[in-house]
């Protein structure tokens, strides 16, 4: 029976449906509380969690998600069903906190991940399709890093509860959410009044979700950044059919739900720098590939065993916090009395990109295996 579903997941049609999962829920969790034009952002999700836990203090993203925890557990609960859950590590994770920390910044300038971009274009916002762009390009130079070589190591088997630290972070997590503990007058945890963090689907419904996504990703391995990579590197376009079936899906879920909205300028939670758009997932996209997944896949290879993706995921929730605290995320695009203003980033946003896109280029050229 195992073998069948490992079969199945690993068919065309095994990443369709998963893709098509997600893109249902997606709209649905929207419809139930999330954000617009969200529903599902692993990397606004990760920083709303560390603005809950304090890590940052801007008061409209602070909520302790659900849905993330769900992936990871749900992917943990499938590892150990199917006998893949492996404790692993010791890739290079200094390299991969720091690729997580500015993959998260390059996020939050676009405001938003790949799955979110998606999410963004199935609801009708156009700035989707420039970020998704500069996504290709990202990854595309990645795969140029990969063709000449570059590699951050293999890593290695290690103690069980090495690989039972993000599990176990996860639940601490979810205990934090279910209790909402006050440790001092004024302090953690918070949850946010307005803004995007004040909007969220019924708790156990958002776990659930969360849940099966983690497990049907884990064992379809689902993964926006692998399936753009995949089709530069090799021609294989089975991981981009789940994605395209998680956006049409999502389209006409949000048509049924009277939630699609076209347009380019102030779409909600969204900006129209058309360069900044570009060049925030151009540093992501690039982080992504250097670290071997998009920040779901990450979440999911955390939850079963590897311990270098949780490095990643921490890095980038330190990221959020970096983001926020130093004024480099973007401001969506708002309307003023009747006039548009158009969202961005800071000048320290600016610098903040440049610089990641520096790092990872030297990360990429440095971290090559010479041939004789």
């Amino acid at each position: 029976m195992r073998d069948k579903v490992t079969k199945f997941f690993a068919s065309r049609w095994g990443i369709i449906i998963v893709g098509a999962v997600i893109g249902i829920l997606g709209p649905v969790l929207q419809k139930l509380g999330n954000p617009p034009n969200m529903g599902i952002c692993v990397a606004c999700f990760e920083r709303d969690i560390a603005g809950a836990l304090g890590l940052h203090r801007a008061g409209v993203v602070q909520y302790i998600r659900p849905e993330i925890i769900g992936f990871v557990l749900g992917s943990t609960v499938a590892a150990l069903i199917f006998k893949e859950f492996k404790a692993r590590g010791g890739s290079a994770p200094i390299i991969r906190f720091v690729l997580g920390v500015f993959a998260m910044i390059g996020a939050l300038v676009f405001l938003g991940c790949p799955w979110r971009a998606g999410f963004r274009l199935a609801g009708g916002d156009m700035t989707a399709l420039i970020g998704l762009l500069g996504l290709a390009i990202g990854i595309g130079a990645g795969v140029l890093f990969l063709r000449s070589g570059y590699n951050l190591g293999r890593s290695q088997k290690t103690y069980p509860a090495v690989g039972w630290i993000m599990p176990g972070i996860m639940i601490g997590l979810l205990l934090l959410r279910i209790f909402s503990p006050v440790f001092s007058e004024g302090g953690p945890i918070f949850f946010s009044e307005t803004g995007p963090g004040s909007m969220y689907a019924p708790l156990f419904i958002s776990l659930g979700a969360g849940l099966l996504i983690g497990f049907l990703a884990q064992r379809s391995r689902f993964c926006t950044m692998g399936a753009v990579r995949d089709v530069i590197l090799i021609r294989d376009f089975h991981l981009l059919s789940g994605f395209l079936a998680l956006v049409g899906t999502a389209l006409v879920t949000n048509l049924l739900l009277g939630q699609f909205k076209f347009g380019y300028t102030a779409m909600p939670i969204a900006h129209s720098n058309l360069l900044w758009n570009i060049l925030g997932m151009v540093l992501a996209g690039l982080a992504y590939a250097l670290a071997g997944g998009c920040p779901g896949r990450q979440l999911f290879l955390s939850g079963e065993g590897d311990s270098d993706s949780g490095i990643f995921v921490l890095g980038m929730i330190t990221g959020a916090a970096i983001a926020h605290n130093f004024n480099l995320a973007a401001k969506a695009d708002s309307v003023v009395d009747g006039v548009l203003q158009v969202g961005g980033i800071s000048s320290y946003g600016m610098i903040a990109v440049v610089l990641g896109l520096v790092v990872c280029l030297l990360i990429g050229f440095t971290m090559r295996q010479k041939t004789a």
